[in-house]
């Protein structure tokens, strides 16, 4: 009998080995081992190979909205100087570029542009929670280089740059972003979504023309009624106050649908989105697709509940000496929300807010304070192009604006009104 050996030869001189395989497995079984091995790194090649080709794909999908965006966006020059402290604060302003059956240059300066939406987006260090703070747009603010005037001036004064500056001395932090929106986009931005969901809490209508009827309750917002929802103001007794929750719940319903599995997960409409909207949107030269995408995946775990809005603290509806409306600041308040944007900690100062009770629960109309630190100013309602020039924030298309369409608050709102998601305020 011819003696097996395990591991090498006993004779080196020979110089041979037996195979691992055959130390422990007959040739047949050894030949299974081996085409078992196959079998597994073919499998791990193919998963690999997928993967590989998902990225790739994903990459010029993500490039080709990156494309879209930087060539279909408009840039201007904001003079924003903020650095990158982790907090992202972003001045939104909504511009209305046509008017309903009105003379546009009337009613918005003879260029046909207007600035009369406000919006501090503010987003935390830790990304957990988004923060979006309306302005009404006739808030008797300082103007740098231009005195008191409303807030909406300062655009035909100076420009974005000092829109910019204005906004960053009355909440007491630096901007980081700018974004312009044409209400026009609004079109094509609800049609590429499917539209959008709201609770609406008081029935309305507007338009000149076909008027759209808004009514109370659960409405789904799309193409042209969208456009007119976010617009309407004349229709309700608190004027701009109603017409900046609305726009609240508008903007909350939008976030809400975009961040649905329905919407992310699909391509076409994201696309739809980007080529729709785009061409409405004026953003700061630093705002580009890249940067657009790191602030998208710092923020991938924020969901719609965590989306919160709410209006800065103001005073009651007032006029001035030269007859024009107005809106006074509340300076404790804003001095207040100042230490929450400095602190990082606004969600503590909308808590404080509402522990507070609101105006109508503690206070006649006009005094949301409890008349405990001003008196109830008068308040009058003019036709329109009345007031001296500094009342109406100057020249140019934001003080056309403000002279031609004065506040029609009767009732102030309450000093931080929070805009709770998927509730009807006041309903």
């Amino acid at each position: 009998m011819i003696p097996r050996y395990h591991g090498t030869d006993p004779n080196p001189s020979m110089g041979t080995t037996v195979s691992s395989d055959s130390q422990h497995f007959s040739p047949r079984r050894a030949a299974r081992h081996r085409a078992k091995r196959h079998t597994w790194r073919n499998a791990f090649l193919l998963v690999g190979g997928l993967l590989a080709v998902l990225i790739i794909c994903v990459l010029v999908y993500v490039g080709f909205i990156g494309a879209a965006f930087n060539d279909r966006r408009q840039t201007v020059d904001a003079g924003i100087t903020a650095g990158d402290d982790g907090v992202l604060n972003v001045l939104l302003l909504g511009s209305d570029s046509r008017g309903e059956g009105r003379n546009t240059a009337d009613v918005k300066g003879e260029d046909g542009a207007r600035s009369d939406t406000m919006m501090l987006v503010h987003v935390p260090k830790d990304r957990k929670n988004v923060y979006v703070m309306s302005i009404v747009r006739d808030l008797w603010v300082e103007i740098p280089g231009h005195g008191e005037r409303k807030v909406n001036g300062a655009l035909g004064l100076g420009g974005y740059p000092l829109v910019i500056r204005t906004v960053e001395d009355l909440v007491g932090v630096e901007i980081d972003h700018l974004g312009v929106i044409d209400f026009e986009g609004f079109n094509g931005l609800t049609e590429a979504l499917g539209g959008v969901e709201l609770c609406n809490p008081h029935a309305f209508s507007s338009g000149v023309i076909n008027p759209s009827f808004f009514p109370q309750g659960d409405i789904l917002l799309n193409g042209t009624d969208a456009l007119r929802y976010v617009r309407e103001r004349k229709a309700f007794l608190d004027g701009d106050f109603e017409r900046v929750q609305n726009q609240q719940r508008f903007v909350n319903a939008v976030a809400g649908r975009i961040l649905t599995v329905e919407t992310l997960a699909n391509p076409q409409r994201i696309m739809d989105v980007v080529n729709g909207f785009t061409p409405f949107i004026t953003v700061d030269e630093r705002l580009d697709a890249a940067t657009l995408a790191g602030y998208a995946w710092s923020m991938r775990e924020i969901r719609p509940s965590a989306i919160e809005m709410f209006t800065i603290p103001h005073g009651p509806p007032a006029t001035t000496s030269g007859g024009a409306s107005i809106v006074e600041q509340d300076p404790e308040g804003l001095a207040r929300l100042q230490r929450a944007l400095r602190d990082d900690s606004v969600d503590e100062f909308l808590q404080g807010e509402q522990g507070g009770g609101s105006a109508e629960e503690t206070s006649e109309p006009g005094q949301p304070d409890g008349g405990t630190s001003r008196p109830s100013p008068t308040v009058t309602s003019s036709g329109g192009g009345q007031g001296d020039e500094n009342a109406a924030g100057g020249s140019g298309e934001a003080g056309a604006s403000a002279s031609a369409e004065p506040t029609e608050s009767a009732v102030a709102t309450p000093q931080a009104t929070r805009t709770p998601a998927a509730v009807c305020a006041g309903g």
